[in-house]
């Protein structure tokens, strides 16, 4: 490894920061020199400042503050910022985890820049372009010269796109390994006193645009929550985005219907471990609940998670069928995984990952054989 390597993570959303904080862990133990770049593309602090808290992630050398804005605005506005930020540091290789814009917007400007890039959460698909992020995904793994796939099926999708295999590392899902260390941690009890919830109850997590941002979609979407509502009391940790849209529609306390501030990363596991019934659209609340095996509707038609369906806990619904498969699931009572949980969610993708570009760093000739088990 080049003494003065440096490996930098770009992170902007929550799920970035989950499945950032084991593979920077495990970098630290093997002595490579890292920095964080925070885009600011979520914002709030309780979205954002609380998650490197939780999970133990250093300060940003450098937080961009992007904030929110269309596609192209927040893109335009990542772009001229990672591009000051990589000129800087002239990093030896990025890091980029997930689907978000800020994942997509370092990607270009790495390849602009010919910085090499590395991307966690690769080869997952959804075969819908009109999802922003399925268009981040595969822009992002075509351009990336080290792959990351969490998921078997990950590995057909980036060979069926003529991804050279001697690029791509099977090596297991970090945001497991974040749930495997805060598990200890996980206890319902302090966050359902202060937020006024006992006994069964849902949590229902809100955001996708597909779901919130037209006003007939939203609408459908807060009618079939409310229909939960009558079944089982529902707390709903509400997104910043799409707020005002979903109360519009009717998303608003009332009798069994919470909606409370987005919580940390603890608080919310916390609440979820103690749920009977998760409600969302977020991928990775998808593969959370199949750990905790915590019963899971997801509000799309489409998943770039299928081992959460075949494996887990996570059943996909329109909002029209969300009451039926509500009711069902309350009257099931807790899931448990089919079988064992899906390969590598062991705890120890992180340290997989982190052993991968230390040899890449070094220089050392990454055979497929050797996939996720370099030393």
């Amino acid at each position: 490894m080049t003494e003065n390597a440096l490996v930098l993570h770009v992170l902007g959303a929550r799920p970035n920061f989950v499945k950032a904080a084991p593979v920077v862990s495990a970098l630290t133990e093997l002595g490579v020199r890292q920095g964080i770049v925070h885009t600011g593309q979520h914002y709030d602090a309780l979205m954002s400042d609380v998650f490197f808290a939780d999970l133990g992630l250093p300060e940003p050398i450098a937080n961009l503050g992007v904030g929110s804005g269309t596609h192209a605005r927040q893109t335009a506005a990542l772009l001229t910022g990672l591009e000051d930020v990589m000129t800087e540091h002239a990093p030896s290789l990025v890091v980029v985890y997930g689907d978000v814009n800020s994942t997509l917007a370092a990607i270009l400007v790495c390849a602009k820049l010919h910085v090499p890039t590395a991307h966690v959460e690769a080869g997952l698909r959804s075969f819908d372009r009109e999802m922003p992020e399925e268009v981040n995904r595969v822009v992002t793994d075509a351009l990336s010269d080290l792959l990351f796939a969490t998921s078997p099926e990950a590995l057909s999708h980036l060979a069926a796109e003529g991804v050279d295999p001697a690029k791509v590392h099977f090596v297991g899902n970090p945001m497991i390994d974040s749930l495997f260390s805060a598990l200890p941690s996980l206890d319902p009890a302090p966050v359902q006193e202060r937020l006024g919830v006992s006994g069964g109850y849902a949590v229902a997590t809100l955001h996708r645009p597909a779901n919130v941002d037209d006003p007939a979609s939203a609408r459908e979407l807060v009618d079939a929550v409310l229909e939960v509502a009558e079944q089982v009391p529902v707390v709903v940790p509400l997104h910043p985005r799409g707020r005002q849209r979903l109360a519009d529609a009717g998303l608003v306390d009332r009798p069994n219907l919470k909606i409370v501030d987005p919580l940390g990363y603890v608080d919310f596991l916390s609440l979820v471990r103690g749920a009977a019934l998760v409600v969302t659209d977020s991928g990775g609340v998808q593969e959370e609940t199949t750990m905790l095996g915590i019963p899971c509707l997801t509000i799309r038609p489409n998943t770039e998670r299928p081992i959460t369906v075949t494996h887990g806990t996570n059943r996909l619904v329109t909002p029209a069928s969300l009451p039926a498969a509500a009711s069902k699931a309350l009257a099931d009572g807790a899931a448990t995984p089919s079988g064992e949980l899906p390969p590598l969610w062991d705890g120890a993708a992180g340290p997989r990952i982190a052993r991968v570009i230390a040899a890449w760093l070094r220089g050392d000739n990454l055979s497929p054989a050797s996939r996720g088990k370099v030393s």
